[in-house]
């Protein structure tokens, strides 16, 4: 890493040396080394959204769906990797292989895809990541053949869902709002 030999991450984030690197099978040891780092979200694997037949699963079980699911060949989300190292986290998936995500969702539409969680190191928070990796993350789904993309981000000064990103940085980005989620989350929508 840049900072010297122990490994700690950057002081200043250059965005132009990180890599997005698609979740699968072969990519999957990428996604596993980002959440086990000490303070990652290892405590979902971000299975919080995801079909389940149960509320309470252990962590290990966490783990082990979500790489059932990759091994399976589900779309699951990007990493961000900066000099070998896993640094950023988006969930961007098709919106069916999440459960229900809003009351006035239509499971009748085809081509949606749903991003629902960003991670970024604490180390590295405010310096553009989460925005870095929302522009890969519409880009990846269009690539995959969204015809939309949906959001479900919070207002900065929510006290929770914060991980599913911040309102702004998806109008930034020409999403539209179409309805709220509950009483924080807003459910936004880009199209091509």
């Amino acid at each position: 890493m840049p900072n010297g030999s122990n490994g700690s991450l950057p002081e200043r984030l250059d965005l132009g040396h990180i890599r997005f690197i698609e979740v699968t099978r072969q990519t999957r040891g990428r996604f596993e080394e980002l959440f086990e780092q000490p303070g990652a979200p290892k405590y979902c694997w971000c299975m919080a959204w995801r079909h389940s037949s149960r509320e309470h699963i252990e962590n290990d079980e966490k783990k082990r769906m979500m790489m059932a699911l990759i091994d399976a060949g589900t779309p699951v989300g990007i990493v961000a990797e900066l000099d070998g190292r896993m640094v950023g986290w988006c969930s961007v998936a098709p919106r069916e292989t999440y459960r229900k995500l809003s009351k006035q969702q239509d499971d009748s539409e085809t081509g949606v895809w749903s991003i629902v969680c960003f991670y970024v190191p604490r180390a590295l928070r405010g310096g553009g990541l989460a925005s870095a990796l929302l522009d890969a993350a519409i880009e990846h789904a269009f690539a995959k053949g969204a015809s939309t993309i949906e959001a479900y981000p919070v207002d900065e000064a929510a006290p929770s869902y914060r991980f599913m990103g911040f309102r702004d940085m998806f109008v930034a980005r020409g999403f539209h709002e179409i309805g709220t989620a509950g009483a924080r989350r807003h459910v936004m929508r880009l199209s091509r």
